[in-house]
């Protein structure tokens, strides 16, 4: 959104693209799972009213449209990409195909999966661990608003800490926010890390990869 109410910022959507970029140059494959919360969230439908599977699945094709959108930007940026969706939707994205995402990133070619898992009641955090998983990731880069996981919300707590490291139990026994339960114990289950980053400081995602002490890590 940028600094937009709502929708698409189309700055904002390029400076992510050259964030990415840059990590795509030094040859490391990149796989992201995009959520739709700028332009429909299907739990705040189902909250007004709304019947919960529909609005789910209004929610899916909105990720679909910022699929659409970052690809875009990241052909711009002259970033080879393929957007694969849950939901067929053939005219505009690749159906997620296990086999097929994985030859993407083999071939240098940053994938962007849309549609969250083509299931209602599941988050974009949880299809962002799934498919890690099936892709054989090696770590679930979450982007966020702060610079790591604090003991309370930083935005709300100027006394809230910083973890540099933390570990799935504990987080879970302190109560921490981090990812939706389903997609939080997947990735416990897979021991598959997590390291939640501020994704809005220009260069983080680099920095990050390249071994700095950015964000915080959970693992077991």
């Amino acid at each position: 959104m940028g600094d937009r109410q709502y929708g698409i910022d189309p700055k904002k959507i390029a400076e992510y693209a050259q964030e990415i970029k840059k990590v795509v140059e030094k040859g490391i494959e990149v796989a992201i799972v995009i959520g739709g919360g700028n332009i429909f969230r299907g739990v705040a439908g189902a909250s007004n009213g709304m019947d919960r599977v529909q609005a789910d699945y209004m929610g899916m094709l909105a990720t679909a449209i910022n699929g659409l959108a970052l690809q875009s930007a990241l052909e711009d940026a002259d970033v080879q990409t393929r957007l694969l969706t849950a939901i067929k939707m053939e005219q505009v994205a690749e159906p997620f195909i296990k086999r097929r995402a994985v030859r993407h990133l083999e071939k240098g070619r940053v994938v962007i999966f849309g549609g969250g898992t083509g299931n209602p009641y599941f988050t974009t955090d949880t299809a962002a661990v799934l498919r890690a998983i099936e892709v054989n990731a090696e770590v679930i880069l979450k982007g966020t608003r702060v610079d790591g996981i604090y003991t309370s919300d930083p935005e709300k707590n100027i006394d809230a800490t910083k973890f540099e490291n933390i570990t799935f139990k504990d987080v879970m026994n302190k109560g921490l926010k981090v990812m939706d339960m389903t997609a939080f114990t997947l990735s416990e289950e897979n021991k598959l890390p997590i390291i939640v980053f501020d994704m809005n400081k220009k260069g983080n995602l680099l920095k990050l990869l390249s071994g700095e002490n950015i964000g915080t890590k959970v693992n077991l």
